[in-house]
């Protein structure tokens, strides 16, 4: 049948969906070997409980950790609790440490790679001294390694707002690496995807800001098994991780350039740790085979007509991704409902939900494209689009 989707100018237009899914060769989670991949994952909200969008997060834990299978049954690796997750944007540390404990075992169950954010947001308030700051994410640090799972030291809000200089950086993180027990994966998020992490290594310089995280580095290499840059610039992230010392990675966090930047160049390559790889594990997966093999070709084939769904998932305000995500997750049956913690599912328009549906049906990316269309059929009915 043909949909009218709504667009942007308040008209719509006909779009046919597809009937019958993209062959998709699943590489029956055998591990990836030339690219460390990590998806970060989203939560599954209970629909069914009585909350308010200030209520802490009322999680589907059956659903949610049902989808961490799904990753690593294609060969993915999970990054756990991350913003993608929702992490200061509906689910607080109360329920992300309960999602780290919870999806640490089961991947202990299945043997699928996780790692798993630390970071400070028990600290709801501006915090006095740097030593709370401190002591927050050592309580997080400490929960992160008695899992089992690899940590990801995040990004602090209460950082940001403590720091008074890049040396409080370099003390505060010194302090952390000297701590962890395993090599940890170090956080840059940019602003684009958190207003509060502005400014953040002591600078909104970000030539001075590199400076000091590189320093940071340097001074502990031992201690970081890499980076996640997530700064939305392919040229700075470049740069960046040419100046790693040997053995530290670089996963980009680039949702808008990642094709690319996987693939590297005769001087390199970044790992990836991505939200966008939620929505699309079975193609990130299929690419990075390819890639295995060699054939950088068929890597950029199959993964280069993705990014015009992951630049719309992603177009600012940025931070709020992570409906489009778990918009396609409920279209693809991941999920029976498009509910989400904190009530973020009112926060992209319908036009933007109707091409993010176009553009991921377009790709093939539904398992079941009838399911997919009844379901987006059924949103556009609730919002009055007559069909």
């Amino acid at each position: 049948m043909t949909l009218l989707l709504p667009r942007a100018d308040g008209t719509t237009r006909p779009y046919e969906p597809r009937e019958a899914p993209s062959q998709v060769v699943s590489g029956g989670g055998s591990p990836l070997t030339s690219r460390t991949v990590f998806s970060a994952a989203h939560v599954v909200a209970d629909p069914y409980a009585d909350v308010s969008p200030d209520s802490p997060a009322a999680v589907d834990w059956d659903a949610t950790l049902a989808f961490r299978r799904h990753l690593w049954a294609q060969g993915l690796g999970v990054a756990e609790a991350m913003d993608t997750a929702q992490r200061g944007m509906g689910l607080d540390w109360k329920g992300a440490a309960e999602l780290i404990t919870r999806s640490a075992a089961e991947a202990k169950s299945v043997g699928g790679a996780i790692a798993c954010g630390a970071g400070t947001d028990q600290l709801t308030a501006a915090a006095p001294d740097l030593l709370t700051v401190r002591s927050a994410y050592e309580e997080q640090l400490t929960l992160v390694e008695s899992s089992g799972a690899q940590v990801i030291l995040m990004a602090s809000r209460a950082l940001a707002a403590t720091a008074k200089s890049p040396d409080d950086y370099l003390e505060t993180y010194g302090h952390l690496l000297r701590q962890a027990s395993e090599p940890v994966i170090l956080h840059w998020l940019g602003p684009m995807f958190d207003p509060a992490l502005t400014g953040y290594w002591g600078s909104e310089d970000l030539d001075a800001a590199t400076d000091t995280f590189l320093e940071v580095i340097a001074a502990h290499p031992d201690k970081v098994d890499g980076i996640k840059i997530s700064l939305l610039d392919p040229k700075r992230e470049i740069a960046l991780r040419r100046r790693l010392p040997d053995g530290v990675r670089c996963y980009t966090g680039d949702d808008f350039n990642y094709p690319e930047l996987i693939a590297g160049d005769e001087q390199g390559f970044s790992h990836a740790l991505l939200g966008i790889f939620d929505p699309l594990a079975p193609l990130a997966a299929q690419a990075v085979r390819r890639l295995d093999t060699g054939d950088r070709e068929a890597f950029r084939a199959c993964l280069d007509p993705t990014v015009a769904l992951s630049r719309h998932l992603f177009q600012p305000p940025t931070r709020f991704y992570k409906t489009g995500v778990v918009f396609l997750a409920w279209l693809a049956g991941h999920q029976n409902h498009f509910t989400m913690v904190g009530g973020l599912q009112s926060a992209r328009s319908l036009p933007h939900l109707s091409h993010a549906y176009e553009l991921a049906d377009e790709l093939g990316l539904f398992p079941d494209p009838l399911l997919a269309e009844s379901r987006m059929k059924s949103l556009l009915n609730v919002y009055g689009v007559q069909q």
